[in-house]
């Protein structure tokens, strides 16, 4: 399979969701279907959803059911606002008026009473993160594929630097056979986005119990980040994220401290050196640059980050990371 045919499997199967919305904008669109529909898992349809369509699924839907009605309440001058929200799948006239003036920065009357006229298409709607949404897809970052002489893996390397406009990292990705890993980890529920306080909370916290014990000995011990769910579909105090370091096996853990394994097989592993701020971008790149054109889809199982420095030691201050996937051939 050729990387056309690769990327036009992506395609196939994302399009296929996009006519299904388009087909049941009046009926309630749960991720679930669609996912089903993409024939992903959940957990990784919404990325690479967002990855490939450069919004969300929900800001999809949001917007395709704005644009269609901002067309009928033009188009049919006669039919009752309200009707026009209900039968486009809004839940109340209310929850409709708001989006559209938040999209089009008018009331849905004054839309239909001319307002259309004035309104440039061109105008850009900013999300609440303050990304430019709407602008359709990104651009795909191209990938040059070898097999590594020294260990067999197959290997890509980005030839296209990041920018502003691609939101892409240079990098290097393998598919490569990783080990089962016993974990010790500290866990926490909520927010976490950005919060490099958190995150330095929970490792001194894991590393207060860990040090006395012997049990971190770089570079044998390896530190991981586990996102147990994805941000765009779980409420934010309900997320759940876990800082581990690898221990032996048969290692006691108590309190506040488990113990777990995340089973080894099969995974996309990509090699980034960014700052805090990249961290999105550089999972835009697995996702949405690297994997489209791979030949491989996201396994069961849960993605994870290795982290592979201190970033305060660092003399750019970037944290070298590897953002591990599980996959399977397409």
């Amino acid at each position: 399979m050729n990387h056309h045919t690769q990327r036009s499997e992506y395609v196939r199967r994302i399009n296929r969701v996009l006519d299904y919305i388009d087909r049941n904008l009046d009926q309630e669109l749960r991720l679930t279907d669609l996912a089903r529909v993409a024939h992903f898992s959940q957990y990784h349809f919404h990325r690479i959803f967002a990855a490939m369509q450069g919004e969300t699924v929900n800001q999809f839907i949001q917007r395709v059911r704005l644009e269609r009605a901002a067309a009928q309440l033009v188009a049919l001058p006669h039919k009752p606002i309200t009707e026009i929200a209900l039968d486009l799948g809004f839940s109340s006239s209310s929850s409709f008026a708001r989006a559209f003036r938040e999209s089009y920065g008018m009331s849905a009357t004054t839309w239909r009473e001319g307002g259309s006229k004035t309104y440039s298409k061109n105008r850009q709607v900013i999300g609440k993160q303050g990304q430019t949404l709407g602008k359709g897809r990104q651009a795909v970052t191209h990938f040059v594929y070898y097999v590594d002489p020294r260990n067999g893996n197959q290997t890509w390397r980005s030839n296209m630097p990041k920018s502003e406009e691609t939101q892409y990292l240079e990098t290097k990705i393998e598919v490569v056979d990783m080990p089962d890993y016993t974990v010790a980890y500290v866990r926490h529920t909520g927010p976490y986005a950005g919060d490099e306080e958190l995150f330095g909370r929970l490792i001194n916290q894991l590393m207060t119990w860990a040090g006395p014990r012997n049990l971190f000995r770089p570079p044998e011990s390896k530190m991981l980040m586990v996102y147990h769910d994805d941000p765009e579909l779980t409420d934010p105090n309900k997320l759940r994220t876990s800082v581990c370091i690898t221990v032996p096996e048969d290692t006691e853990v108590s309190g506040e401290i488990g113990k777990m394994t995340i089973p080894g097989g099969k995974y996309a592993v990509g090699h980034f050196r960014v700052t805090g701020e990249e961290y999105g971008a550089a999972w835009q790149t697995v996702y949405g640059g690297w994997l489209p054109d791979s030949g491989y889809q996201p396994a069961e199982g849960l993605p994870y980050e290795m982290c592979l420095n201190d970033p305060q030691q660092d003399p750019e201050g970037k944290y070298e990371v590897n953002i591990c996937v599980p996959v399977k051939p397409l």
